[in-house]
């Protein structure tokens, strides 16, 4: 008589899927986590905006120059959003926060990418929608952002800088709220607190965080991928006893779902745009596999910089 060994289960799911109707099908409390970059102007993810994007024309994105033969990454503008826009990026992330505060399990954190300019708007909706929020974590990180002379007047104002340059890129941290004590709910939805990075050492709000690498932009070239380095950090405190399921939304280039493969979780990644979930089914396995050191430096990636500046660019 032989035996039959079932395969292992596959770590994580991903879902070619508008996250809204998703979350409608979705079974109540029966997400442990969230970590995600949503797309925080709306109006750049549309299909036009990612066309011109991905033709390099600009639109609401800037595309910077290069510097010292590197291609700098584009970056939304979130200036150009009118009031109306403005209303409509409230109206979308409060009907959200809605739908994920009925599969979140009580206890459950959500972590939340955000921009300086718009964050206020964002937890506002998910404050209004039940959730409470807990504290915001800083990942400092200097991008191109801000910074800039006037526009056509760099010259006649040379000591001027329309904005502060950006040194620094907020996470908001939100909760749904426990069942009892925390102690309870850990117990029952194995939720309700933050993993600890030791024994000695709690998760801590301000994280040292560099861009993300060329090794890892060739994988998913995505706009808005976040670095390994980084999400690990954030995807393990996630789970406060390294059980359950992490949810991103809105995965991008997949960098949520790899870092949660890498620190060994279950979880589940949602993208809307038909190239990007390609790219992120392709990386997921590929950025999950890149080695860290232990300060969270990027060592000894499996392929090359050469390969990984091969692969096709989809914006």
């Amino acid at each position: 008589m032989s035996l039959e060994i079932s395969p292992p289960k596959k770590l994580y799911e991903t879902f070619h899927a508008d996250c809204f109707l998703w979350l409608e099908q979705r079974e109540a409390n029966s997400i442990h986590a969230v970590v995600t970059d949503p797309p925080y102007g709306l109006k750049e993810y549309t299909s036009i905006e990612k066309e011109k994007l991905r033709q390099k024309r600009g639109g609401v994105w800037r595309i910077p120059p290069s510097f010292d033969g590197c291609m700098r990454s584009p970056l939304p503008r979130f200036t150009v959003l009118t009031k109306e826009d403005k209303s409509a990026l409230q109206r979308f992330f409060s009907q959200w926060a809605t739908k994920i505060f009925r599969v979140l399990v009580p206890g459950g954190h959500i972590f939340l990418a955000a921009t300086p300019l718009l964050s206020h708007l964002i937890y506002q909706a998910l404050e209004e929608a039940g959730f409470e929020k807990r504290s915001e974590i800083i990942r400092l990180v200097q991008t191109l952002r801000g910074g800039d002379r006037p526009k056509n007047a760099h010259e006649e104002f040379p000591d001027v800088s329309v904005m502060p340059r950006s040194c620094w890129e907020p996470w908001g941290l939100f909760r749904k709220p426990c069942e009892g004590r925390v102690q309870d709910n850990l117990r029952k939805w194995k939720t309700g607190g933050l993993r600890r990075i030791s024994e000695g050492q709690p998760f801590c709000d301000v994280i040292k965080s560099a861009p993300t690498r060329s090794i890892e932009r060739g994988i998913a070239p995505h706009p808005s991928l976040k670095p390994q380095a980084f999400m690990r950090q954030v995807v393990r405190a996630a789970l406060p006893l390294g059980e359950g399921i992490v949810l991103d939304p809105f995965m991008g280039g997949g960098s949520t779902v790899a870092a949660a493969c890498a620190v060994g979780y279950q979880s589940i990644g949602i993208e809307s745009d038909q190239e990007y979930y390609q790219m992120a089914t392709q990386a997921i396995p590929r950025l999950a596999e890149l080695s860290l050191d232990e300060s969270n430096n990027l060592v000894s990636p499996l392929f090359s910089q050469r390969e990984a500046s091969q692969q096709p660019r989809l914006f």
